[in-house]
């Protein structure tokens, strides 16, 4: 029986005129343009700088202030006021004065994230600047040697693919049939529960897995990034996020009447998740009360997991823990799927 059904589903996404081109151009452009998009560097940012020691230390400090590839050298300031007003004109972000062998920075932070993070890079130069000179010390970077930010994105990247697709298509597929009316002729027939829900999550789980190896060859491709640790791995983490995001999706479709109930159920949703999972921000650096949400977050089990794995070649006891939640999630939510489908035989 469940043959014929799967059948039916793959005859329904090839005729369907948008979903083959959804599930093969959407995975190309975020693995394309987001990796260069979704990018917490920040550069280009304009320095003054007031330097009224004009020592030859204080003058190597300026050149390889200028010669940074994340500031924009404005010149130097006979003045503190004039500097100032540089700022208040919007010419300039930061301020680096130095008198006297002290070092003050002053940062334009009416844009946070710049005035912080800029203010952090020109500390870096001025204490690295000060280690020369009065010690020996080196930096080691561990596991992301080039610290590109390419290689902590692109496995987050795909866990969102996993989640648009996994998550949305099966949601919006039954419910679609509520709309039209066909879903009445299978609850009229002696098909199971079971056969129809899995019947549902089958070829999605399949596009799940095609487009993550999809992903995984074009990191390769245009990024020259490749997995540090083992694929099956990344295939188990994938399959588990699958699971967990059809079940939803179907969980929210046996509840929704409409197209547009489904999507702003699961919109809202799957922007908590990903907003709590610690795909862009550390999850120790939130208020305790959000932290606590990742108990219970999916995404944040599968982004820790995938990128230990992917990033620093962990292994299976590395994130034994994370696939044992991953894996406790998805079951409860497959068994709350097929529960809560209502069927009239």
């Amino acid at each position: 029986m469940i043959k014929y059904l799967l059948q039916k589903e793959f005859l329904q996404i090839r005729r369907n005129t948008f979903m083959p081109k959804i599930i093969f151009i959407f995975p190309i452009m975020v693995m394309c343009v987001m990796p260069w998009v979704m990018n917490q560097e920040v550069k280009n940012i304009r320095v003054d700088v007031v330097d009224i020691d004009r020592t030859t230390q204080s003058q190597q400090l300026v050149h390889q202030i200028e010669a940074s590839n994340y500031f924009i050298f404005n010149g130097q300031k006979a003045t503190y006021h004039e500097a100032i007003k540089d700022i208040e004109t919007s010419k300039a972000d930061i301020i680096l004065e130095i008198r006297d062998g002290q070092y003050l920075i002053a940062a334009n932070a009416v844009n946070g994230t710049k005035g912080s993070i800029g203010s952090a890079y020109l500390s870096q130069i001025v204490t690295s600047r000060q280690l020369i000179l009065y010690s020996q010390f080196s930096i080691l970077s561990l596991y992301n040697k080039g610290q590109n930010y390419k290689v902590f994105m692109i496995p987050a990247l795909m866990g969102i693919l996993m989640m648009m697709l996994c998550g949305f298509l099966p949601a919006l597929n039954i419910v679609g049939e509520k709309e039209k009316g066909t879903i009445e002729q299978i609850n009229v027939t002696p098909v199971s529960k079971w056969s129809f829900i899995l019947a549902k999550l089958i070829p999605y789980w399949i596009i799940g897995l095609l487009v993550l190896s999809l992903c995984l060859v074009l990191s390769w491709l245009v990024y020259g990034i490749t997995c540090e640790g083992s694929l099956w791995l990344v295939y188990l983490l994938a399959i588990l996020l699958a699971l967990f995001f059809s079940s939803f999706g179907l969980i929210v479709s046996n509840y929704s009447d409409t197209m547009q109930q489904a999507m702003l159920v699961m919109w809202f949703f799957v922007v908590c998740m990903l907003l709590l999972s610690g795909l862009f921000t550390p999850t120790r650096s939130m208020p305790e009360l959000a932290y606590m949400t990742t108990y219970v977050n999916p995404m944040h089990y599968f982004i820790d997991a995938i990128r230990t794995v992917f990033v620093r070649g962990g292994t299976f006891p590395a994130i034994a823990h994370q696939v044992l939640a991953l894996s406790v999630i998805s079951s409860v939510m497959a068994i709350w799927a097929v529960k809560s489908y209502k069927k009239n035989s």
